[in-house]
């Protein structure tokens, strides 16, 4: 019995020492992963505490930043900025096992999206096992957000965009000199003066070299029927003219009445 209660404990002392054995080679790497995350992600990677991660572990947690674009394109004004928060924490056989994960939107992710991304990175790390897998993880799921958030994501978004501006009114941008109160009086002042050079120039210089006597008052040469003529000449070509000097073109016209408007 003796020996047979020795043998027993001799085995199970192999099987603790395999365990063990096969314990600290999986501790041993999970640390070269860390150190090797933190070498390359640098400011972008932070251990942080199991409650803020969402994981239900007491081995440490660490937290990693991911957005879709470069950092050249932080500077666009146009791009849509988002960002995601990956936490991992390594089981106690990792790789053996995959990691444990959570994703959380930083700014700009959809919760839908967040469910997608977190169901095929899982299904990634059920293909890797046996490796050290978190920055494969890492590149999948930036990959999966330039595709999905990058800027040819921005599309519908540019197009919602576009549909609600239909509906606004243009603008109308007036062209040339606006006019001013001061401006249309000085118009005005020239206007009557051609108006006044023009009746002058109509009336006949016989009237004008006759005698005292027989010489026509204005009102006598204004009630004869030779004035007739002439006033309807006098609106029709001469009021047109004065009226094209100061207002060149219809576009320009219409952009005098909105201003007097």
């Amino acid at each position: 019995m003796t020996i047979g209660v020795d043998g027993d404990c001799d085995g199970c002392r192999r099987r603790t020492s395999k365990m063990i054995g096969v314990d600290r080679d999986h501790v041993q790497e999970q640390e070269m992963e860390i150190e090797a995350l933190q070498a390359i992600l640098m400011d972008d990677i932070e251990e942080v505490d199991s409650s803020e991660s969402g994981l239900a572990t007491n081995n440490r947690c660490f937290q990693i930043l991911l957005s879709p674009q470069d950092d050249d394109d932080l500077d666009d004004s146009s791009y849509i900025p988002v960002e995601l928060a990956l936490f991992f924490s390594h089981t106690e056989r990792y790789p053996d096992e995959p990691p444990l994960l959570n994703i959380k939107s930083v700014r700009g992710i959809k919760s839908e999206d967040l469910s997608i991304l977190k169901e095929k990175l899982e299904q990634e790390a059920s293909e890797n096992l046996g490796m050290a897998m978190v920055y494969t993880l890492l590149s999948s799921a930036k990959e999966w957000l330039s595709e999905k958030y990058g800027h040819d994501g921005q599309v519908q978004d540019v197009d919602e965009d576009e549909e609600s501006k239909e509906d606004v009114w243009p603008i109308i941008i007036p062209h040339g000199e606006p006019v001013t109160v001061e401006s249309f009086i000085a118009w005005r002042e020239r206007f009557e003066a051609e108006l006044a050079l023009e009746r002058a120039k109509l009336i006949p210089d016989s009237a004008l070299t006759a005698p005292k006597e027989k010489k026509l008052t204005g009102r006598q040469w204004f009630e004869s029927g030779r004035a007739t003529a002439e006033i309807l000449y006098l609106h029709e070509n001469v009021v047109e003219s004065v009226h094209r000097k100061a207002f060149p073109s219809d576009e320009e016209n219409t952009f005098v009445n909105i201003y007097l408007a």
